[in-house]
């Protein structure tokens, strides 16, 4: 297996890996019921999709 010739400093590391942290998830209105859902995701809340209901909900 090949080595690295020289060894990176922890801030270079924390450089490389500046892009890994935790972000929160999008969020977007529902057009039904106007909870916040996930985008491209069946809302938790009325159980519509695209303007057409998918699941029913009671």
């Amino acid at each position: 297996m090949a080595l690295p010739k020289t060894r990176y400093s922890r801030a270079r590391q924390g450089e490389r890996r500046a892009h890994l942290a935790i972000k929160l998830p999008r969020l977007v209105e529902c057009s039904q019921c106007h909870q916040l859902r996930r985008p491209h995701t069946i809302c938790q809340n009325c159980g519509y999709y695209d303007g057409r209901e998918v699941i029913k909900t009671e």
